[in-house]
């Protein structure tokens, strides 16, 4: 109980500001944060619902709700549409008090991340990004980042990672060649560089595909990021995972001007 209710006062304390103004962009969406344990079941429901049901996932769930252990510490960004209130995208944050509670980050798990401790008291994770199908576009995707960039903003951090996955239905071939396309222009510097625990092996894959990049990293590319280093191998999920990193201060100012106005 202690758990959950952290995750409740830092959202009612913190994000009072984002609730209470329940930012409408598109007009028929706004954005939210889960205030009690059943909001952030909407979440999880949607999740399981997109990874498990749709993605195939391998998510043991016998309520239809997709959960971990970091759960109870995080912030949970909701978007809604504004005629059912039906949640409709989500992202889960985790920020450094938080993180301290869980015993890390989740990309701990994933990756060596000890180049970035030092980022650690400025740095939040984002994951478990989630659109549902019928929204699945460019507008929620947007709203989904500006209620992370006005997060980071109004509790001044400067550096947001988070677990960017690439479906590996072809096995990682998709993924490694997206990798070595990718690093050309946008591996971090080494200082924040990541190893990867359960490596994607690329020496055993083709790595000169053309590929399409997904929506959600190029729109992280686009904004700025970073890839800090190497594919993991995410067994559960079936996917290659890449650490994305963005720094506040890389983000195109033309982005900048709309998550920030």
């Amino acid at each position: 109980m202690l758990k959950q209710q952290h995750s409740e006062d830092f959202s009612n304390e913190k994000n009072s500001s984002l609730n209470d103004q329940q930012q409408n962009i598109t007009g028929d969406l706004y954005i939210s944060f889960a205030r009690n344990p059943n909001e952030i079941a909407e979440a999880q429901r949607l999740r399981y619902k997109v990874f498990a049901e749709e993605m195939g996932a391998n998510i043991e769930s016998i309520d239809g709700l997709d959960q971990d252990g970091f759960d109870p510490f995080c912030d949970h960004l909701l978007i809604r549409e504004s005629i059912n209130h039906q949640v409709v995208g989500t992202y889960r944050i985790l920020n450094p008090t938080m993180a301290n509670e869980a015993g890390g980050y989740y990309s701990a798990g994933e990756f060596d991340i000890s180049r970035l401790q030092n980022l650690f008291p400025r740095m939040v994770e984002a994951g478990r990004a989630c659109v549902h199908r019928d929204y699945r576009n460019g507008g929620t995707i947007t709203m989904l980042w500006a209620g992370l960039a006005k997060y980071m903003q109004m509790n001044r951090y400067e550096y947001m990672i988070g677990c960017a996955s690439v479906p590996m239905a072809d096995g990682g071939h998709m993924a490694a060649s997206l990798y070595n396309t990718l690093q050309e222009k946008y591996l971090s510097p080494p200082e924040y560089r990541v190893f990867p625990h359960c490596p994607l092996p690329m020496e055993a894959l083709q790595k000169n595909l053309e590929v399409d990049c997904p929506p959600l990293i190029k729109g992280y590319l686009r904004l700025g990021a970073y890839i800090c280093g190497e594919p993991a191998w995410d067994p559960d999920f079936n996917s290659a995972d890449m650490l994305v990193m963005l720094p506040l201060s890389r983000i195109n100012k033309r982005y900048a001007a709309h998550f920030f106005k």
